[in-house]
């Protein structure tokens, strides 16, 4: 197929949304189809989604606007998928979904297995083999917790998937894991080689139940005429083994060279930094990156999209009213408010745990706390609490790597939340960090569809992306003026946390019943 005939097609499905893009080899942006869909919150602590009912039917329905919008899907060279990650998703030897999918790091169910596994057999030596410690992002306890609480389903397991290795195999009948979702597969998997290693598996699973570790440029299969059927796509079209969907948004903005961090403003924060060497530290994830043999750093916070969601939606009533009236976006109102109340709050500072916390304090049992609320502060002030909540866990993750010896020299926000640009200025002047923004905000769906053309030789020159796919639109600077203040706020933020933790975490035991 002629290269400059081509298309290419990414698609990302998150924890919202899922967003398709097609393509040319020099990034020419086609079309775009948009899905939203929603969580399940069955129990305190669980976060889960239907893996036909949400992931391959948000896959379908964009390939589906591809034909629909008049394109020539013959012409689709190849086809890259990201997904949130890593998932959890037990499937029986037909490949069928034996429950929901139990979803990344906000899903804590697994907490009492974290326990056992580091009693059983010590937290420094799977350290040592996975480079990372036993968090709520970790797969392995929640295979355990799967084995332990569901055991007849557990029986009927042929494999466990992710998100994307099952979006993958609807697509190609190949059950396979990219290699930077696979480092989460702890303590399954030997970090230096990023291959599966058995010492600790015995109580967990048979290795022969996990997929075969793949580098996200690598061709998985080709779409099968079962799934050509359904989505319209042609048999036969490539298909990369994907990533998840924060990867993929790294490469959407080019943070793909040494010292380069990416911080994606989604229904969480999560930063991915390349590192100038594998620096393994237990606060933060040390992983592999897409392309071979490259590595990673990333972390995440807990909430922060999902914070300003439950805002609008439990607190914003008027917006979301005004907004139903055809009056501003409710997240535009409430943004507006923000705007008006000075850095800092005047005294309020908001601990942004609603769903525990990630990185780097890793505390699944953490809380929200609004701190400092007086008779004069009002929901403008809750909201800018809210948002400077984010610039307060920004902070806390780029000096943890600065503290490693892997200080950032290149941050590029990306995401839905790096539209805002209230809120990212709110960022830069609390870590203290300019904050490049790209004029390409597409998202993980654009990174997709440049790995699909790279993985398929569609696309020869990596640094392709840099001359045709990645501009810049402008760099967020930090205000001088805010300094002080958010120093002194910043250093509350932590000392709050440090001095309430136990009383929280006795709050989430009661919380949880």
């Amino acid at each position: 197929m002629d290269a400059t005939s081509t298309y290419l097609l990414g698609i990302d499905v998150g924890t919202y949304s899922s967003k398709g893009v097609l393509t040319t080899p020099t990034g020419e942006v086609l079309h775009q189809h948009i899905v939203e869909h929603g969580i399940d919150l069955p129990r305190p602590g669980w976060v889960e989604q239907d893996a036909d009912g949400v992931w391959w039917s948000d896959v379908v329905a964009i390939c589906n606007s591809v034909v629909q919008a008049g394109f020539d899907t013959s012409r689709i060279g190849a086809l890259a998928v990201s997904a949130i990650g890593p998932c959890m998703l037990p499937v029986d030897a037909a490949g069928r979904p034996l429950r929901p999918g139990v979803l990344y790091g906000i899903d804590t169910r697994a907490q009492d297995e974290i326990e056992w596994l580091n009693a059983e057999f010590g937290e420094q030596a799977m350290y040592d083999l996975a480079g990372m410690a036993l968090t709520s992002q970790a797969v392995g306890p929640k295979i355990l917790w799967f084995k332990r609480n569901e055991p007849e389903l557990y029986a009927q397991t042929h494999k466990i998937l992710t998100a994307t290795g099952y979006l993958v195999f609807k697509l190609t009948g190949e059950y396979v894991i990219d290699k930077h979702t696979g480092s989460h597969s702890i303590p399954l998997v030997d970090m230096a080689s990023i291959e599966y290693d058995g010492r600790f598996s015995e109580p967990i699973i048979d290795l022969d139940k996990l997929p075969r570790l793949m580098w996200s440029t690598e061709i998985a299969g080709h779409v099968t005429a079962e799934a050509a059927k359904i989505t319209g796509l042609v048999e036969g079209t490539p298909v990369t083994a994907g990533t998840v969907d924060a990867a993929a948004e790294a490469v959407s903005v080019g943070a793909v060279n040494t010292g380069d961090l990416m911080v994606m403003y989604g229904t969480t924060v999560f930063f991915t930094l390349v590192p100038d060497r594998a620096v393994p530290d237990p606060r933060v994830w040390s992983l592999g990156f897409v392309y071979p043999d490259t590595r990673c750093i990333a972390g995440g916070l807990s909430t922060t999209g999902a914070l300003t969601r439950w805002f609008r939606d439990q607190l914003g009533g008027a917006e979301m009213a005004a907004q139903e009236t055809d009056g501003p976006n409710a997240y535009a109102a409430l943004a507006q408010m923000a705007v008006d109340i000075p850095p800092g709050s005047d005294g309020l500072v908001c601990l942004p745990f609603f769903a525990g916390e990630r990185t780097p304090i890793n505390d699944p049992d953490a809380r929200g706390v609004f701190a400092g609320l007086t008779l004069r502060h009002t929901r403008g002030h809750m909201y800018r609490s809210v948002l400077e909540s984010t610039g307060y866990g920004v902070r806390h993750n780029v000096e943890t790597m600065t503290d490693m010896g892997s200080a950032p020299h290149r941050i590029v926000a990306v995401g839905g939340g790096a539209q805002n640009l209230t809120w990212l200025q709110i960022v830069s002047d609390i870590a203290r960090v300019p904050q490049v923004v790209p004029e390409q905000t597409i998202g993980a769906s654009y990174g997709d569809a440049f790995l699909a053309g790279l993985g398929s030789g569609i696309i020869r020159d990596p640094n392709v992306l840099f001359e045709s796919w990645v501009k810049t639109k402008t760099i967020i600077e930090p205000r001088e003026e805010t300094r002080d203040v958010y120093d002194a706020m910043y250093g509350v933020y932590r000392s709050l946390y440090e001095h309430a933790k136990d009383d929280l975490h006795e709050l989430a035991r009661l919380g949880d019943g």
